[in-house]
């Protein structure tokens, strides 16, 4: 099994004939996701990367029988895109856009929480991968192998590190989910881990933290009712107190926050917490060898 994405979802990609997301859309067919249409608008009636290009979100669906789709659209025209997309009817949307105006991103999501119709990942996300299923997203698909490990970050650059660790130790993967660095994620952790929790496949989880907010110690007092070892790491451990991060994400206030209150709150639901990302191979050998 898999979380949220697997062999069968049907991907619309909306921008996919700008430079972004015409990459990643020939990374994602290539990787043998069902990339089944493209969104622009003005350019319905054409056709880019072998796959029909409509006007709006709402013709594609009904054109393809989509049920996901995901967004390259730049930051200040994202969130009409992901709104339109919840009004399609989509179950699911990848939002990987960055420099969403605060404002727009706090609109979207309360929208979105409060009609409840559809899942949102991101923005400023690195997207979802169940290997050798689905990639919805930017990540290098090489480095991810099938297996039994449940992955949940806000980093995408340090899931490439660990998960890379893992594949080369022989850990593979039942679904990896990039959160994104923003304030305001339209999935949480704790959302992902129930998910986790909830399937059989996976028989253990990593969870990839950093510095500022509060979501991960949120997670945690999910984490102490979990069934399956978590193994956690949290970034930014050594920064410097006031050192601006590089996700929007990452500000302290007061107590909360802070990478020891993060590491505090792993170790009191029972986690393992690696130092070094080089350590979560061995954390997770550890943890599973105890199941």
């Amino acid at each position: 099994m898999a979380i949220l994405v697997d062999k069968n979802t049907r991907v619309i990609v909306c921008g996919m004939t700008g430079k972004e997301g015409g990459f990643h859309s020939q990374q994602m067919i290539e990787y043998g996701t069902q990339v089944v249409a493209g969104v622009t608008p003005s350019k319905g009636g054409t056709e880019h990367l072998g796959r029909p290009i409509f006007d709006t979100v709402e013709e594609a669906v009904k054109a393809t029988g989509a049920d996901a789709s995901i967004v390259f659209v730049p930051g200040p025209y994202a969130v009409d895109s992901v709104l339109e997309c919840e009004a399609a009817g989509l179950p699911f949307v990848t939002l990987i856009s960055d420099w969403i105006p605060i404002h727009d991103e706090i609109r979207m999501v309360n929208r979105i929480r409060a009609n409840g119709t559809t899942r949102l990942l991101g923005g400023n996300c690195a997207g979802i991968i169940t290997p050798g299923e689905c990639k919805m997203g930017i990540m290098p698909g090489n480095i991810f192998l099938p297996g039994e490990v449940g992955l949940v970050s806000r980093s995408g650059t340090l899931t490439y590190e660990i998960v890379w660790e893992m594949t080369r130790a022989g850990f593979g993967q039942t679904t990896c989910v990039g959160i994104g660095g923003d304030p305001l994620p339209g999935t949480r952790f704790i959302e992902v881990m129930e998910m986790f929790e909830a399937d059989p496949k996976t028989k253990a989880v990593v969870m990839i933290g950093e510095i500022g907010g509060s979501d991960e110690e949120t997670a945690c007092e999910f984490i102490k009712t979990m069934s399956k070892p978590v193994v956690g790491f949290i970034s930014g451990r050594t920064a410097p107190p006031g050192k601006r991060m590089g996700h929007a994400g990452a500000i302290i206030s007061g107590n909360t926050g802070t990478p020891q209150s993060k590491v505090d709150a792993f170790l009191s639901a029972g986690a393992s917490v690696a130092d070094r990302t080089s350590d979560v191979p061995r954390l997770l050998s550890e943890a599973m060898a105890k199941l």
